[in-house]
C-alpha cells in the first residue's frame, strides 16, 4: 500500500490552499477599507508595492529552485504575506521600506527554508522585525488618523518624501503612553491627549473592530478554529486585568489593550498561520496563550510597545516543543 505525504498547511478535504488564502484576503477587506477611510491612498500604495514585490520575489525564487512558478504563485500565500506586512507598516513609510521588508519576508523568511509549508517563522512578522530593527525612525512615524491624503499627495510623499502638511505624522497610542509614563506623567493625564478615542487610540479602535469582523468571517468559513484567537486574547487580557486592578495609575484596562495596536489582527490573522503555529488543539491553546502573555510582557516592560511581531516569532520558535509535548502518542508508545 502506498501512502501520500504532504507538509503543512494541512487543509480540509476538498479545500485547496488557494481557496483558504482567498478567504483570508476577503477577511482583510474590512481592515483595508477602514484604513483607506482613515488615511487615504497611502495604504493602497503600500499594499500595491508590497504585493508586486512579493510576486516578483516569489517567482524569481521558484525559477531559481526550478519549481513550477504558476502553481505556487496562484496559491496566494505570497499575497497574504504582502498584505499583512503592508497593513502593519506605517502608511507614510517611503517606498523602499515596503519593498525591502517584503523581499526579506519572501526570500529570507520563506523561500530560503523551502517555501510554503517549510518556513518555521511567520514571514510577514519576520519582515516587520527586520524593518523595525533596521529602520526604527521610519517604522515609528505613523500618519495621523482622519488625515485623508489624495492620490497625488500620497504618491509624492511615498516616492519623494517631500510633503509639508501640519500634523501629518504622530506616534501610535502605545508609543505615546510608554514615552509619557517614562517622563513620570500619570495615566490620567496622558489620557487627555488628542490621540485617545473612546477606549483606545482614535481611529485605531475602528481598525481593530474591522479585524475582529474579518476574524469572525474566518471562523464562520471554518478557515481557522477558535482555539488560537481565544487563547491569544485571553493570554493578553487576563494578566492585563490583574495588572490594572493592582495599579490603575500606570496600567490600562484589558479592553484598551485588546483594541490597541494589532492585538486583534494578531489573534485572528497572524497567530493562526498554520505553517508556523503549533498543530494540535491543545497545542493551539498553549501557543496562543504564550503569544498573548508575551505581548503583555513586552508591552509592559519591553522597548517595543506593540510587541506583536516579537511575541509571534518567539512563539514560532517554541512551536516544535509545544507539538512534542501535546501531540497524542501512538498506541504502541503508550503501552
Amino acid at each position: 500500500m502506498q501512502f501520500s505525504t504532504s507538509c503543512s498547511p494541512f487543509t480540509p478535504a476538498n479545500t485547496s490552499v488557494n481557496q483558504l488564502m482567498r478567504q483570508v484576503l476577503i477577511a482583510l477587506l474590512p481592515a483595508l477599507g477602514t484604513m483607506f477611510w482613515l488615511f487615504g491612498y497611502t495604504v493602497l500604495l503600500q499594499l500595491l508595492l508590497s504585493s508586486i514585490t512579493a510576486l516578483l520575489a516569489e517567482a524569481l525564487c521558484l525559477w531559481l529552485r526550478k519549481r513550477p512558478i504558476k502553481v505556487h504563485l496562484f496559491d496566494l500565500s505570497a499575497l497574504i504575506t504582502a498584505a499583512l506586512l503592508a497593513l502593519a507598516i506605517p502608511t507614510i513609510a517611503p517606498w523602499w521600506i515596503s519593498v525591502s521588508g517584503t523581499l526579506f519576508a519572501i526570500i529570507i523568511a520563506k523561500q530560503v527554508y523551502g517555501g510554503l509549508g517549510y518556513n518555521p517563522f511567520n514571514p510577514a512578522m519576520a519582515g516587520y522585525v527586520f524593518l523595525l530593527i533596521s529602520f526604527p525612525q521610519q517604522m515609528t512615524a505613523w500618519q495621523s488618523p482622519f488625515l485623508f491624503l489624495p492620490l497625488s499627495d500620497s504618491l509624492q510623499l511615498i516616492f519623494s518624501g517631500h510633503l509639508v502638511i501640519d500634523g501629518l505624522s504622530s506616534a501610535t497610542i502605545l508609543d505615546h503612553i510608554k514615552t509619557q509614563l517614562s517622563l513620570g506623567l500619570s495615566l490620567t493625564g496622558i489620557q487627555s491627549s488628542a490621540l485617545f478615542g473612546n477606549i483606545a487610540g482614535k481611529g485605531w479602535e475602528l481598525i481593530s473592530l474591522a479585524y475582529l469582523l474579518g476574524g469572525l468571517w474566518l471562523l464562520y468559513r471554518k478557515v481557522i478554529s477558535w482555539h488560537i484567537p481565544v487563547a491569544v486574547l485571553s493570554g493578553l487580557a487576563i494578566p492585563t486585568s490583574i495588572h490594572y486592578l493592582l495599579d490603575t495609575g500606570s496600567a490600562n484596562s484589558a479592553l484598551f489593550q485588546l483594541l490597541s495596536g494589532a492585538s486583534l489582527c494578531a489573534a485572528f490573522f497572524i497567530a493562526t498561520d498554520p505553517v508556523s503555529a503549533a498543530t494540535s488543539n491543545s497545542g493551539h491553546l498553549i501557543y496562543g496563550i504564550l503569544i498573548g502573555l508575551l505581548i503583555y510582557i513586552i508591552r509592559t516592560w519591553g522597548g517595543y510597545p506593540d510587541a506583536i511581531a516579537f511575541a509571534v516569532l518567539l512563539a514560532n520558535l517554541s512551536a516544535p516543543a509545544i507539538d512534542f509535548y501535546t501531540h497524542p502518542k501512538p498506541l504502541k508508545q503508550q503501552l
